[in-house]
């Protein structure tokens, strides 16, 4: 019976445990995530990409989140490979760094983060607001399972199990190593994996040696999480997972051999054994980082033979396009012809992400050719719509539901708002451009700033934008619409800043005045045209109302009189 209660007390401090890690990415991921292109492809240095990783891996709390994201980059062109491992090298030091500052003793800070964290995440309207509540509850919770996983080990700590258990996995380093790969890539978070090795060996479950066997084995498990997660990526993006994954692995068994294969002094007794897993881990990570790092140019040729990659180059990339999706053959099928019509809306909505990813760069550094590219994918795109008008007058809606019809309704609107989407970008904003050039002027930092964070919003609506469009999840709608309501609430807010500045006698402000409030104004339109697709998500799950008015105006005057 005691090890049934074991068991299930286990698995429920285990299960929290992820849920409270995954808890806080999320809450930094929706309050940062836009920002994390800019930190990434921003580095010009090896030591800078691999600072960076590092960086964002103390944030996100996750090696693998990090490597996702980079791989993401590099299959976009966005990152090189050399760039990219050093990225992720750094990265699985900063989950180690996580390891340490979660391992301390901080069980008196849990009511203040729940109490302090569950009232901004309640009471709280703002976003940000929320998403740091949500933070801080996700600490507190991570915090509270580490102390149930010390509980859960009492019962069965004077039993004959666990003595054995530990006696075997001492003996068997081999056994351990495996154990602890397998249980890092079934948790899918090496955070979570390792912390609980250090719990069990804090408590004295199991041995300081078995604990860095399994602590080497948890290393190489994370190393296969991104390499599962990107299998159906680009080959081009599977480079650096499984670069790292070779070079983690590797590391990991020299590792393992070394210290199964000399005469370890008696470790158990050391006032505070976790801790002494915990730099083993900081080591090794620390280690693979510095020998690894000067290697990353040599690397890449190996990888890209290994991998057999015959990814397109960036050049090439950019000419090859999607077929249109729209089948005439499949109008006479509902569920077909809606979605032929979903498919072909994705490739329009990846056609205004194309052209809006490069429009501040366009502002700092003049390129003619790519401002003519821009205005060319803005042909397209309306052609795109000229497509989906001829398609839509040929479906047979009067053999249509009522459901399918308004469905079929609300696609041919938002390809209308996604080609105003693309009328901004290559009409406003383009000449935004070339009257910032030719005057010759500059942004305040203040006001670039302002600009940048709300580009980099909205290019995270968008990719938001094409989930909804896809899966018509209603969590996701209904987070593009509270988006929306930030950029409103970011584009008045950078207006009321630039207007203090001008008040200020800020010279940089006078000189882009008219071109930072038309920008603003721009870059909210275009927001707004790619938030619609949500609407008709949330109103068919009555998530939405008719009108925000109170009544309508004869009983407003009934009550005036």
């Amino acid at each position: 019976m005691a090890i049934i209660s074991f068991v299930i007390s286990l698995m429920g401090a285990t299960m929290l445990l992820l849920f409270a890690v995954r808890m806080v990415r999320t809450g930094i991921e929706r309050s940062f995530g836009a920002s994390f292109k800019r930190v990434l492809t921003q580095n010009k240095s090896l030591v800078g990409s691999s600072t960076a990783g590092l960086f964002l891996a103390v944030v996100l709390q996750s090696s693998a989140a990090v490597a996702l994201l980079t791989s993401g980059f590099i299959s976009s062109g966005m990152l090189s490979f050399p760039a990219g491992l050093a990225i992720v090298l750094g990265g699985d030091l900063g989950s180690a760094l996580i390891i340490q500052i979660l391992s301390f003793k901080l069980d008196w800070l849990v009511p203040m983060l729940l109490a302090v964290g569950g009232w901004l995440f309640v009471k709280t309207d703002r976003r940000n607001w929320q998403q740091a509540g949500r933070i801080l509850m996700g600490v507190a919770f991570i915090l509270i399972s580490l102390r149930f996983l010390r509980e859960a080990m009492d019962p069965i700590s004077d039993s004959a199990f666990l003595p054995a258990i530990s006696g075997y996995l001492a003996e068997d380093f081999i056994t351990a190593f495996i154990c602890g790969a397998v249980l890092a890539f079934v948790m899918h978070s090496s955070v979570a994996a390792i912390l609980m090795c250090v719990t069990l060996v804090q408590i004295g479950a199991i041995p300081v040696t078995a604990g860095l066997s399994l602590v080497l084995g948890a290393n190489l498990g994370s190393g296969f999480i991104p390499v599962w997660l990107t299998r159906g990526m680009s080959s081009n993006a599977k480079q650096v997972p499984l670069a790292n994954l070779v070079l983690r692995g590797g590391w990991a068994l020299a590792a393992l051999l070394v210290l199964n294969s000399i005469e370890l002094i008696d470790l158990q007794g050391y006032e505070n054994p976790g801790q002494l897993l915990i730099f083993g881990h900081l080591a090794f990570n620390g280690s693979l980082l510095i020998i690894a790092l000067p290697f990353c140019f040599r690397l890449e040729g190996l990888f890209r033979n290994f991998s057999n990659g015959k990814s397109a180059g960036i050049a090439e990339m950019s000419l090859s396009r999607p077929a249109s999706a729209l089948d005439k053959g499949n109008v006479t099928s509902p569920k077909l012809a809606i979605s032929s019509l979903r498919r072909e809306l994705l490739r329009m909505t990846e056609l205004v992400e194309r052209m809006f990813l490069p429009a501040l760069d366009l502002y700092e550094a003049e390129d003619p050719q790519v401002l003519a590219a821009v205005k060319k994918l803005d042909e397209e795109v309306n052609q795109t719509l000229e497509l989906v008008r001829q398609y839509v007058a040929e479906v047979p809606i009067k053999d249509f539901s009522k459901s399918e019809t308004k469905t079929v309704r609300a696609l041919m609107d938002y390809a209308i708002r996604l080609e105003s989407a693309g009328d901004v970008i290559s009409k406003v904003l383009a000449r935004r451009i070339e009257e910032k050039h030719k005057n010759a002027v500059r942004f305040s930092p203040e006001g670039w700033k302002e600009l940048v964070q709300m580009h980099e919003a909205i290019a995270k609506n968008l990719r938001l934008a094409c989930n909804v469009l896809m899966t018509n999840d209603l969590e996701s709608a209904r987070l593009l619409v509270i988006e929306k309501t930030e950029i409103k609430r970011a584009e008045r807010n950078s207006r009321k800043r630039h207007l203090r500045r001008l008040q200020n006698g800020q010279s940089d402000s006078f000189g882009t005045s008219n071109i930072h409030l038309e920008t603003l104004r721009a870059l909210r339109d275009i927001n707004s045209h790619v938030s619609a697709i949500a609407y008709p998500v949330l109103y068919k799950n009555g998530q939405l109302l008719e009108t925000r008015l109170i009544m309508d105006a004869e009983k407003a005057d009934l009550l005036n009189i």
